[in-house]
């Protein structure tokens, strides 16, 4: 029986023809039999890819033939092809949409300006050191809200943003200035966000801003369970979330009955994408699935 993966990876760095870059990913994909999303900008390129173990081995291998992806960190996960719906390699402004295309800087070594990188077992040596300084270290989410409603760092800070494009705003509102002084550690999926979120927050005036090397996936990889983390996560394909390990806590609740769940699911009206959590049961009824929206708007019809 074959054995199928998903690889996530990124790559800040300047590229002169995008649309190049599109062209020949696309035919990698469609070459080796796979699926997955990829966007692609002047700033670099972001994807999550899945198929054939050996078949996604040869794409890592072609993709990092490129120069400027030689040195491209590769995250393995457990999926296949069928995770996707198809094949997806887009040129948009920005890989990551924060809405500040002109902002962001890049050269060869990636993101111009960005927080301090750390390692998992680095961010824990930080932990410790400034709690012995008698500082506390802000985890600061940079996912969409509705992701850390399954799982997150212990005490973090999750910001009130339905996307990415959202932060900007919620940075600028003035609700976090009094964090402008203190440690903070953003962090993300696979560490791409933070990226471009901690080098937003320094040029707004935050003095000392780290970010997870790799992501949550990284930290999961090293510590599973038993470190900061707890709960599950949330990805981008039909897995739609995933444990580190079996210890791994539910802290979802059901919005029917407030049960422990991890599972979000679709409004029913089918034009609608709100997610929301629901346990087995509740997700059956048709009625409680409408999201709030949905509800008022049949009503005013």
């Amino acid at each position: 029986m074959a054995i199928h993966r998903i690889v996530l990876y990124y790559a800040f760095t300047p590229l002169n023809d995008p649309e190049a870059i599109r062209l020949w990913q696309r035919s990698l994909l469609e070459q080796w039999g796979l699926r997955g999303r990829i966007i692609i900008s002047k700033d670099g390129i972001n994807g999550t890819v899945g198929g054939e173990i050996s078949a996604v081995k040869q794409y890592v291998k072609a993709t990092r033939e490129y120069p400027a992806f030689k040195k491209m960190d590769i995250k393995w996960s457990e999926g296949s092809a069928e995770d996707f719906p198809r094949i997806s390699v887009k040129v948009r402004d920005e890989i990551v949409t924060f809405g500040a295309p002109g902002e962001l800087q890049v050269d060869a070594n990636g993101v111009v300006g960005g927080g301090t990188h750390l390692r998992p077992e680095e961010l824990h040596e930080l932990v410790e050191a400034k709690q012995k300084e008698g500082t506390q270290v802000q985890f600061f989410d940079g996912r969409n809200a509705f992701e850390a409603q399954i799982g997150r760092f212990k005490n973090a800070i999750v910001p009130e943003v339905d996307t990415t494009r959202d932060f900007l705003e919620e940075i600028d509102s003035g609700k976090y200035d009094h964090l402008k002084d203190q440690p903070i550690v953003t962090y993300c999926t696979g560490g791409i966000r933070c990226e471009v979120l901690s080098a937003l927050m320094i040029n707004r005036g935050f003095q000392e801003v780290y970010q997870m090397q790799g992501g949550i996936v990284r930290y999961g990889e090293k510590y599973g369970d038993a470190g900061l983390w707890e709960g599950s996560l949330y990805v981008f394909d039909k897995r739609m979330h995933m444990e580190f390990t079996e210890d791994a806590v539910t802290i979802g609740e059901c919005v029917g009955c407030q049960a422990p769940t991890n599972k979000f699911e679709n409004c029913a009206e089918l034009s609608c994408r709100n997610l929301r959590l629901f346990c087995t049961e509740c997700a059956q009824d048709e009625q409680l699935r409408r999201c709030p929206a949905c509800q008022q708007a049949a009503l005013s019809a």
